[in-house]
């Protein structure tokens, strides 16, 4: 009688993990997973370990922006799965393909709420926080759950989904023939979704008609990797654009038609403007108040047809994946139909001009101690002659301040916290974009935002990513107390000494208070190669609370900060 080859589900899991071309997994072993977790790395998996769930989750999240691919990120159950989900949360929000996967307790002791060690139901705790929301129960459904967890990952929307493995199913067996024939490989991640032609047309149509148009570029164009058929389309029209945080670099920000420099003029000028791949959420106020005009009509490209009309009429919907339809834009767009206006570009520029003298007298001065704009010149000197370092920018302040003084010339090399505006990504996106890249990464990030992930440098060191971290130490939330007073709710340790953290784990460190060492410690850590954290010292009066977002900071604290 001929014996059956058996396998079980961790083995089914790898082998429809690697079927999809899944090559690396980001995670925190333990119960019931670090079995899971060794087989995949026997069987060629990258396996990166972590110390805390939320930076696996948050590199797996920006491993999937960059890669059109869902990033893994896997979990121990309850109380691991729930640090998971706020990466995976973050992932829906800002519209990253990830998948994060957690090992659960017995199903039918859960079910009956009778205690099981780590109990918690956690396919219906994400369902609320993530695009889908899984659990496989048999081990012959493995292959379907992970293909359907694939597809809902990066099809229309990308966004996060939880796939949930009882401790059942990582253990059951089956014989190796079944096991084999469940498996499915997915075809066509993310079809195209072409825009219908007459909203092409119309979308052209009022363009045309515009005198002060202007374009916003969202992170969701650089995430459609459409990168010369949106350049073609901008400098074919000479429409004047304003890309985005994460839309930096798609058009070099030196180029002649960016109004970043002019934004607020821009956009309360604009009568027509076109979003690509933006939405007209908090970032943009909405599309409301002050800063807009309220006569302004706008063309929208997006994939989701709710997104539509979500908080002001839109006049050109043009629904579809957007290489397909800045692809049919250049294909519809006649000769001369949509023509640059002289005008239009001179008053853009004059402000541009203006904004730029004002600004570069704010970082030719030399305060001592250092503040933002200072340390922020120093940063830009360094990285002048580096364009291909990505830039993982983190924090409040020190966000809002190098969003605006750092320029980006590669489209995305800026990686920050994005839609949602959560603090604590830096670690978590900079591994991630070392270990997809293979490249140079500088984090650029507040001491109180690296609180919140600085754990993760040892995993940088054990794994000798090319990583330097950049801290702007100012000493608190926002700023540092004054010397010798009692620590009020926003103050940190004074004078810490954050490079001695990465000292401990065999990382450089280097500790900096004037704009030449941090040039030559930037240039120096950057060269190298090799985990390095730099520690800058900078004024602890220099921040305001939520940086520019000063529509966001209480009366009290304007008043107090004026």
């Amino acid at each position: 009688m001929e014996s059956l080859t058996l396998t079980d589900g961790s083995h089914l899991v790898v082998d429809a993990l690697k079927l999809n071309g899944i090559d690396t997994i980001y995670g925190v072993a333990g119960i019931p997973i670090t079995d899971l977790a060794r087989l995949a790395q026997a069987e060629g998996l990258r396996y990166i370990g972590f110390r805390h769930e939320q930076s696996a989750g948050n590199a797996a999240a920006i491993a999937g922006y960059l890669t059109q691919r869902p990033g893994i990120c896997l979990t121990v159950s309850a109380p691991g799965f729930m640090n998971g989900l706020v990466a995976l949360a973050n992932a829906t929000t800002n519209c990253f393909p990830m998948i994060l996967i957690s090992g659960s307790s017995d199903r039918a002791i859960v079910d009956l709420e009778q205690g099981d060690y780590e109990e918690l139901d956690q396919m219906n705790a994400a369902k609320p926080y993530a695009k889908a929301a899984f659990r496989i129960n048999r081990p012959q459904d493995i292959g379907i759950g992970v293909a359907r967890a694939i597809h809902a990952a990066v099809s229309g929307r990308p966004g996060g989904v939880y796939l949930d493995l009882t401790a059942d199913v990582l253990s059951t067996t089956l014989d190796g023939e079944t096991a084999k024939a469940s498996l499915v490989k997915v075809v066509d991640l993310a079809p195209r979704q072409i825009p219908a032609p007459d909203s092409i047309t119309r979308a052209l149509e009022l363009l045309a008609t515009a005198k002060r148009p202007l374009i916003i570029l969202g992170k969701g164009a650089a995430y459609a990797q459409a990168d010369k058929d949106i350049r073609a389309f901008i400098e074919t029209t000479g429409i004047p654009f304003l890309p985005m945080s994460m839309a930096k670099g798609l058009l070099p920000d030196n180029h002649s038609q960016s109004a970043a420099a002019a934004r607020s003029l821009a956009i309360g000028r604009a009568d027509v403007v076109m979003l690509i791949g933006a939405r007209l959420n908090w970032l943009l106020a909405h599309g409301k108040g002050p800063l807009w005009s309220g006569s302004t009509r706008y063309v929208q490209v997006d994939i989701s047809p709710t997104e539509i009309d979500s908080n002001r009429p839109i006049a050109a919907p043009v629904v579809g994946d957007i290489k397909s339809a800045i692809s049919a834009f250049l294909t519809a767009l006649k000769p001369n139909q949509i023509r640059s206006n002289a005008e239009w570009l001179e008053e853009i520029a004059q402000r541009k001009q203006k904004n730029i003298q004002r600004m570069t007298a704010r970082l030719n001065a030399d305060p001592n101690p250092m503040n933002f704009f200072s340390a922020l010149r120093a940063v830009r000197a360094a990285l002048d002659d580096k364009p291909d370092v990505y830039v993982v920018n983190d924090g409040a302040n020190t966000l809002d301040f190098t969003r605006n003084i750092v320029d980006m010339y590669e489209p995305r090399r800026r990686l920050d916290s994005g839609t949602w505006g959560v603090m604590g990504i830096s670690m978590g996106y900079a591994i991630g974009a070392a270990v997809v890249s293979g490249k140079r990464v500088l984090a650029i990030v507040g001491d109180s935002a690296f609180g919140f992930c600085g754990m993760e440098i040892e995993t940088i060191c054990r794994y000798q990513l090319p990583v330097v971290t950049l801290i702007f130490n100012n000493n608190g939330i926002y700023r540092g107390d004054e010397i010798g007073s009692a620590p009020s709710p926003t103050g940190l340790f004074q004078n810490a000494r954050y490079d001695k953290l990465i000292e401990a784990f065999g990382g450089a460190g280097y500790h900096v208070t004037d704009t030449p060492s941090l040039i030559k410690a930037l240039i120096d850590a950057l060269e190298a190669g090799k985990p390095a954290l730099i520690n800058c010292v900078i004024d602890p009066r220099a921040g305001t609370e939520s940086g520019h977002l000063e529509n966001l900071n209480p009366k009290s604290q304007l008043s107090a900060t004026a």
